[in-house]
Formats: C-alpha cells, structure tokens, sequence
C-alpha cells in the first residue's frame, strides 16, 4: 500500500509539473495561454496535499512536540502515542471519510462540474474519502504497533 501511494504521488507531481510547464510554454512562448492547464494544477495540487499528508503520517514525516514524551517514561510515551493515534482515527473516520464522503455524493447529485476541464466535482473531492481511509488504516497500523510494542 505504502508503495502505490508513492507512486501515485510521484505519478501526480509529474503531471502538476507538466501542467505548469505547458502553461508557460503556451503564454510566453506560443501566445496563447491554454485554458485548462490552471485548473488542473490546483486539483493535482489538492490531490498531493491530501494523499502527501497521508504519506507524511505513516512515514512519521509530520512536525510534533516532544517536550511531552521527553517528561514520561517508556510506558507513558507509549499510552500517549496510542491517544494520538486514537485521536487522528477519529478525525480521519469523522471529518475526512464520512464528511468527504457526504461532499462527493452531494456534488455528484448536484451535477457540479469543474469550468475549463468539465470534470465532476465529485471526482475531484473523492480524494477527501480516500486519504482519510488511509490515514484511518495507518492510525490503526500505529496504534497495534505501540501496543505490542
């Protein structure tokens, strides 16, 4: 899993980077911006923001204060790490899977389409879901690790 999501990320940078060259290539050098382009760089953008905090949060890559686990002991950093852990699942399971997932019924029932690409807002917001199931399975995977360990 750790690994398509890599690959997904790396896939999406790759095309927010083409997008943004092609923007520049036809404004400056054919005259003639396209009109698409913009639009796509602000969903990829959203995408990697989203599916990147994902990865940031199994790979541990998030900014965090320790100056609580440096005052416990082991046992304490332990039960502190599981709270947190408890606490992401929560916000993953609540405000991203199911609130993400009301977003996208709702925009695809009310047929929102984006301006210049055409696409349906519903599949664009679809990555507000799917990170927070990732992010939920990853809290998990953290919360068994720090109990056996």
């Amino acid at each position: 899993m750790d690994c398509a999501l890599r690959g997904l990320l790396i896939l999406l940078v790759l095309g927010l980077v083409f997008s943004v060259t092609w923007q520049v290539v036809s404004r400056y050098l054919l005259q003639a911006p396209s009109s698409w382009t913009e639009e796509l760089a602000r969903f990829l953008l959203i995408w990697i923001g989203l599916l990147g905090a994902a990865y940031a949060y199994r790979t541990g890559a998030h900014m965090r204060l320790d100056l609580l686990e440096n005052a416990l002991g082991s046992a304490g950093v332990r039960r502190l790490r599981v709270f947190a852990a408890a606490a992401v699942l929560v916000f993953a399971l609540a405000v991203l899977c199911a609130g993400g997932l009301r977003l996208v019924l709702l925009t695809l029932e009310l047929e929102q389409v984006s301006a210049a690409l055409g696409l349906p807002m519903g599949l664009v917001y679809l990555v507000l879901p799917l990170s927070g199931v990732l992010i939920a399975v990853y809290a998990l995977i953290n919360i068994f690790f720090e109990e056996a360990g």
